[in-house]
């Protein structure tokens, strides 16, 4: 094993078990590659009693406090930090989705422990702008997620989806919101291994960015053209704004023709531009 680290960081919902081919395809090209659970999230996470309950009680599911709704992002951040220090040398920094707006918060506050950052299609805001008031910008139009959460966030303090849900129709959309190029029992097996709730406290928090922090990391970002999550032009803003703060540090951009979930479908090709990265 040679080279750079890497730290995989997953986005909501999911684990780090979500990263076990690509960390797979890294090895077989001799890097050394570790996935983490975001606080909140795989063992981390909690679930709602109601969501295991049986009978099923919807409206009981949909009031339900949330375990995780005190998880902030400066608690993301905080083990995240944690789990980097630990490797003892600076290292790509790989994050998905919701991932990105924990991972900015530690580039900035911590940019000695990051070699690169690379966002595979994930949140990479501006400078004190919260990731989820991206979520509902004209850029995201046609996204499939919000219409699967199935409470008020600000209500149980999550957002949560009911991923134990037997329904035919809800499930596909799940199914074409994350994994549309993935082989419908592949993408059952990932549904039955996520968590129901993305604390509402990472999406709300924000980071301000600053030329010697986040601003010194070099980047890239990977674009997923066919997602249904964060949609391309949505991606495509989260470039051009990023440039913009920072042009002296210009984002190197990849692009797949894949969904919101490469790590599944397309895992070696993944790992050839991240090994290609370090």
């Amino acid at each position: 094993m040679s080279g750079t680290p890497f730290v995989l960081l997953h986005g909501f919902w999911h684990g780090s078990w979500c990263w076990a081919s690509v960390t797979a395809e890294l090895a077989a090209r001799g890097r050394v590659a570790t996935a983490v659970d975001m606080a909140g999230h795989g063992l981390n996470a909690r679930r709602p009693t109601a969501a295991s309950a049986r009978p099923f009680d919807e409206a009981a599911f949909a009031a339900a406090p949330s375990p995780v709704a005190g998880v902030s992002l400066d608690d993301a951040a905080d083990l995240l930090t944690a789990q980097l220090k630990r490797l003892g040398r600076p290292c790509v920094l790989v994050a998905h989705s919701m991932g990105g707006n924990v991972a900015t918060r530690v580039a900035e506050q911590a940019p000695d422990l990051v070699a690169h950052l690379v966002y595979v299609t994930a949140f990479m805001p501006s400078s004190g702008t919260p990731a989820g008031a991206y979520i509902t910008e004209p850029e995201n139009a046609g996204e499939l997620v919000s219409a699967a959460v199935r409470t008020d966030p600000d209500v149980v303090g999550a957002l949560r989806l009911d991923v134990a849900s037997p329904d035919p129709a809800y499930r596909a959309k799940l199914r074409e919101a994350f994994y549309n190029d993935i082989a419908p029992d592949v993408a059952d097996a990932a549904m039955a291994l996520l968590s129901p709730d993305g604390p509402i406290g990472i999406v709300k928090g924000s980071t301000d960015l600053t030329p010697e922090g986040w601003g010194s990391v070099p980047r890239t970002y990977v674009m997923c053209m066919r997602d249904n999550a964060i949609r391309p032009r949505l991606q495509e803003r989260f470039i051009t704004e990023a440039d913009a703060a920072f042009p002296d540090n210009p984002t190197k951009v990849v692009r797949l023709d894949a969904s919101h979930s490469p790590f599944l479908s397309q895992p070696e090709r993944l790992a050839e531009i991240l090994a290609s990265i370090a």
